[in-house]
């Protein structure tokens, strides 16, 4: 199987009546997307349906988990990676920047006291949040940070952990 390799040109094609689609009806380009998991019986684990495949997550080692399953806390990190990944990519192709090659870093500071509320003054979650994209292009300074700007606009990970939603938490017993 041969992967074409999309330009800018091709993109904006892809995009186009997306785009005049949503400018007409603003409720089209809404959607509702799930995460469904499921919580083990015998282990402190939850079984996350992903869509291709499950994938198992658990307590990470510093809180006593084993390891053996996926870190809830690497699991966004790795949303992050991947989002500014596809969005690097998608502005460099929308904006004509070739790379030769790039890697996106994330890499998040936790201080577990919070989560197994062994200090009331450490926070539960991330303290810092760093993104670090290698690239290698022949594009100037200019292009570069306009590149990135851009990138940091529009993912849509970077922006929920920037500007975090309105978040709610409901229960639904089982009869």
């Amino acid at each position: 199987m041969t992967v074409q390799k999309i330009d800018a040109e091709a993109l904006r094609t892809l995009q186009a009546p997306l785009k005049s689609k949503y400018r007409d009806n603003a409720d089209a380009a809404t959607i509702t997307l799930k995460a469904r998991g499921h919580v083990d019986e015998a282990k402190i684990a939850c079984k996350v349906e992903t869509g291709r495949a499950i994938a198992e997550a658990g307590l990470h080692p510093l809180t006593g988990g084993s390891g053996a399953e996926l870190c809830s806390g690497d699991m966004l990190l790795e949303a992050l990676v991947a989002c500014a990944g596809v969005t690097l990519k998608a502005v460099s192709t929308a904006i004509g920047i070739e790379m030769k090659s790039a890697e996106v870093v994330a890499e998040g500071d936790l201080d577990f006291r919070g989560t197994l509320g062994v200090d009331k003054e450490a926070a539960v979650g991330f303290k810092a949040i760093r993104v670090t994209f290698n690239i290698d292009t022949e594009a100037d300074e200019a292009q570069v940070a306009q590149l990135i700007k851009l990138t940091e606009r529009y993912c849509v990970i970077f922006q929920t952990l920037k500007t975090p939603p309105q978040s709610s938490v409901s229960v639904v017993r089982a009869h």
